[in-house]
């Protein structure tokens, strides 16, 4: 049990980065089916949390992990952008 603690722990920044890069589709996937001001503001910070992550990630030779997770960054902003609330 304390190995599979210690690994869960120890994550590095580009599975940090796929993490939070995930929460944010989800976050705004979950606005665009119920547009709400709360909805817009949870995504808004899932994806500013992933916008740093993905930064911290940068130093990782995997560029094209930081290629792809840049890409769905890009997509989750534009879908953040074409949903309006009400």
């Amino acid at each position: 049990m304390r190995d599979q603690q210690s690994t869960m722990q120890t994550q590095n920044p580009i599975s940090q980065a796929q993490n939070a890069v995930k929460s944010a589709k989800n976050a705004t996937a979950q606005m665009q089916s119920h547009p709400t001001e709360q909805a817009r503001t949870g995504a808004e910070n899932a994806i500013a949390q992933a916008e740093r992550a993905v930064a911290q990630a940068q130093t990782s030779e995997n560029h094209q992990a930081i290629a792809e997770l840049n890409e769905q960054l890009e997509e989750a902003r534009k879908q953040l952008n074409q949903t309006n609330t009400d």
